[in-house]
């Protein structure tokens, strides 16, 4: 899956007046690509605001690059 900026750059989209802004440019390309993924589809979102963003517009658990490796390997990771 090929997805596009989360549109939280940061705390730009906590900042008052940039919500909408930053759901805009999440709905362009990264949570139709996510709404469209199948259930087993990993969904690789390396930066906090990413994870945060998906999280809390489309429900779904953005996972680090490292944890996927961890897990790869066998590796038990605590959260």
């Amino acid at each position: 899956m090929s997805g596009g900026c989360c549109g939280l750059a940061g705390n730009f989209g906590f900042e008052a007046g940039h919500f909408e802004v930053s759901q805009a440019c999440a709905e362009e390309q990264l949570l139709p690509a996510v709404r469209a993924a199948t259930d087993e589809t990993v969904v690789l979102a390396d930066g906090y605001s990413c994870r945060t963003q998906l999280e809390q517009l489309a429900g779904v658990r953005g996972r680090h690059l490292a944890e996927v490796l961890a897990e790869g390997l066998g590796e038990d990771l605590k959260e």
